[in-house]
Parts: C-alpha cells; sequence; structure tokens
C-alpha cells in the first residue's frame, strides 16, 4: 500500500504541468517561435516569438522571460541551442543579440543582457536611448543564482560564474569569475566533480 503514493505522486503533480507546458509551446511556436522538441516551458514571459529560436531539450523553470525588444526585426534576436537548464525567473533582455550555446545551466534570478540605458548630463527619463551590442555565452557554462550578464560580454565554453557576480567584460573558456565586478579567480576542470584548480 505505501507503494501506491510513489506511483501516483508523479502523476498527480507532474501530469498537469507537463500538458500545461506542451499547449504553452505550441500556442509560442504558432506564434513564430522556433523550438526543437522536447521543451519544458513553465509559467514565464515571452514576446516576439518570430525573433526566438530554441533548440532540442531544454527546460524553463518557473519566472522566465525571454524579452526581445518590442519591435519588428525580421532576424533571431535569442538563440539558444540544445539541452540547456534555466531555473527560476531567468529573465533575457535582447536588444540586439543574444546566443547561448548548449548543456549550460543557469540559476535562479540569473539577467542576462546585451543593452545599456545611456546616461550622462542632461539625459533623464524617458530621454535616455540604448547602446546595443551583443551577449554570447559559450557551452557548457555553468552561471550561478543572481549572477548578471551585460552588454558585449563572451563567455567561453565551460566558464562557471559565481553566484552574484556582475560580468562586464569577456572570459576565455574554463575561466572561473566571481565577484562585483567580476574577475577571474581559476579555471575549471573538466570532471564530474566540478573541481576548481
Amino acid at each position: 500500500m505505501s507503494l501506491l503514493p510513489s506511483r501516483i505522486e508523479p502523476w498527480l503533480l507532474r501530469a498537469p504541468q507537463g500538458v500545461a507546458s506542451r499547449l504553452r509551446v505550441a500556442l509560442y511556436v504558432a506564434l513564430g517561435l522556433r523550438a526543437g522538441q522536447p521543451i519544458r516551458m513553465e509559467r514565464g514571459r515571452i514576446r516576439r516569438c518570430a525573433q526566438i529560436e530554441i533548440g532540442r531539450n531544454n527546460a524553463f523553470s518557473e519566472g522566465w522571460q525571454l524579452w526581445p525588444i518590442d519591435a519588428p526585426h525580421s532576424g533571431v534576436r535569442i538563440r539558444i541551442g540544445d539541452d540547456n537548464y534555466f531555473n527560476r525567473n531567468v529573465f533575457i533582455d535582447a536588444c540586439g543579440s543574444v546566443e547561448i550555446g548548449s548543456e549550460n545551466q543557469f540559476g535562479p534570478d540569473v539577467y542576462v543582457t546585451d543593452s545599456n540605458h545611456r546616461h550622462g548630463p542632461g539625459i533623464v527619463g524617458k530621454r535616455m536611448g540604448m547602446d546595443v551590442g551583443r551577449v554570447r555565452i559559450g557551452n557548457g557554462c555553468w552561471i550561478g543564482a543572481k549572477a548578471v550578464i551585460l552588454m558585449n560580454v563572451e563567455l567561453g565554453d565551460r566558464c562557471v560564474v559565481g553566484a552574484g557576480a556582475v560580468v562586464t567584460r569577456s572570459f576565455p573558456a574554463d575561466s572561473v569569475v566571481v565577484g562585483v565586478p567580476a574577475r577571474a579567480i581559476g579555471t575549471s576542470v573538466g570532471t564530474k566533480e566540478g573541481n576548481l584548480r
């Protein structure tokens, strides 16, 4: 009798979310999203679906946002590879181009943006224009909780970004970066244990 709840629990708690995810993805695809299958999208926000391309086997946890600028564009502003995991409240903000490779892990509350508001004497409020660039995140990266990745940053493959880091410049493959602004503290070792050296 004790095995019954363990067999029913996945169906009762996960199956409805799976159905909702499939319906959500089908709606976004009908609106122009290019998405490989399978893909899981819990509740989140999206706009300008036709400007987004997502590969196979990606998972987006509750609260995600894929947010190209609300303007016409014939190309792709957000391009995501295969086998990525986006934890709660990941926000990807694209005015130019954000490209994310494959097999990356994003912690909760990560923010990625390819643009900055202009500032300076006499520039206030709605008159603040935007400087637009790009962001590229390689393959196999691990982005810690509440990290911020800013305009014109390129992270090479297998980079590790510490929790709360603010990444303002590019780093080569295998870098481990922490702090505000982020600085390299070593390189990652490609082991399952995730050792640092």
